[in-house]
């Protein structure tokens, strides 16, 4: 059974970057498609983007595209999300998500306990 656990959350100011990442054991590296989500502060959690087993597919939410990036090192059984230009709407619990297959299917496997970044003007 897949187990994951997120770090690199914090308090940031409005424009910096920040990488998050996410450790998984318990699995065969590669095998699983990852996903980050976040939660903002009285919202649902909701998708921020998904990389393939392999690392060669990726898909982002459509306000993070080109802010951030999601990238995964197999031999390190770890994903990031890198950060970049972060607004104030940004502040949420980010979650990391391991799917039942190494293509993302939202058939989510295991969450992660989740980190806090908290984005300041």
């Amino acid at each position: 059974q897949v187990q994951l656990v997120e770090s690199g959350g914090g308090l940031v100011q409005a424009g910096v970057s920040l990488r998050l990442s996410c450790v998984a054991s318990g699995g065969t590296p590669g095998s699983h498609a990852m996903a980050w989500f976040r939660a903002a502060p009285g919202e649902e959690r909701a998708f921020v983007a998904a990389i393939s087993g392999n690392g060669d597919i990726t898909r982002y939410f459509e306000p993070v595209k080109g802010r951030f990036t999601i990238s995964r090192d197999n031999a390190k059984n770890t994903v990031y999300l890198q950060m970049d230009y972060l607004r104030l709407e940004d502040t949420a619990v980010y979650y990391c998500a391991a799917d039942r297959f190494n293509t993302w299917t939202n058939t989510v496997a295991a969450w992660g306990q989740g980190t806090l970044v908290t984005v300041s003007s």
